[in-house]
């Protein structure tokens, strides 16, 4: 299978590398443009990558053709290349937020039952670690969604989910990291406020989560019941817990990921 990348920015190129490192698809076999040249003769020297002269090119040459440009660009890069797309007929894959299934059909002018899926991955995809969802319009076959799955499969872990989920999925792993940055560094500034270095104290505070969420995906037990494995009677960690609750930690959160998911349905309906 031909893969190709419509856009090498951060995400895609984390893909990428993800596919060959983990032997899903050959260098040789994945097919890459982007508009400013210099980054792509970089990436493709790095990569061994295949460069394409355009979006045209590209879309003429792959199986699978990923469009990993920046959404408000869509309308535009879709107008050029779906007589290619309709010819040749690749399983296009949209990573784009905010850009449903049908929109996506839409702007393909879709007469020709182009299967197509919408993939949301996150942030730590670029360390191998990422949460992606994916979900296809009626024309993918299960061979192309597996195809997917596994392809993403190679830069973290994968779900696929009804596409009335999306937002709520942005919200929870697309968004969510950065709740849990600001989280990590507001533990480190109470350290710093307690006559710890701020770099030592970001160290302690990232590994402590990193350990509970492994924990969590590890153990059979509820994040809740982790919570009063770790609170003593009368202890310290009880005494923080409250805390939170005064401060109203648990409404906090379901108020900032009902914020993405509001945010993300308003996006919806403008593209």
């Amino acid at each position: 299978m031909k893969v190709g990348f419509i856009g090498i920015g951060n995400m895609a190129s984390a893909i990428i590398k993800g596919m060959i490192q983990n032997g899903h698809t050959s260098h040789q076999d994945i097919y890459v443009h982007n508009t400013t040249k210099e980054t792509l003769a970089l990436f493709t020297s790095e990569t061994g990558t295949q460069a394409c002269s355009s979006n045209k090119e590209l879309a003429g040459k792959v199986d699978v053709l990923v469009l990993a440009a920046k959404p408000n660009v869509f309308p535009t890069i879709l107008a050029e290349i779906k007589d290619e797309i309709a010819a040749h007929q690749p399983l296009v894959v949209s990573i784009a937020a905010g850009t449903s299934l049908q929109k996506l059909s839409e702007l393909l002018n879709d007469g020709n039952e182009t299967a197509i899926i919408r993939v949301m991955p996150n942030l730590n995809s670029q360390i191998g670690e990422g949460m992606t969802a994916i979900c296809g319009n009626d024309y993918t076959t299960s061979q192309q969604k597996e195809f997917i799955f596994n392809m993403f499969k190679a830069i973290g872990e994968v779900v696929e989910l009804p596409e009335k989920d999306f937002s709520t999925f942005t919200a929870i792993a697309g968004s969510s990291p950065a709740f849990v940055f600001l989280f990590i560094d507001s533990l480190a500034r109470a350290a710093v406020r307690n006559g710890m270095s701020k770099e030592v104290a970001t160290k302690i505070a990232a590994q402590a989560v990193l350990g509970s969420g492994k924990l969590v995906l590890d153990s059979e037990e509820t994040p809740w019941n982790l919570i009063d494995q770790v609170s003593s009677p009368g202890g310290t960690t009880v005494e923080g817990i409250l805390a939170l609750e005064d401060a109203g930690f648990i409404s906090s959160i379901t108020k900032a990921a009902q914020a993405v998911i509001d945010k993300d349905q308003e996006m919806l309906k403008h593209h």
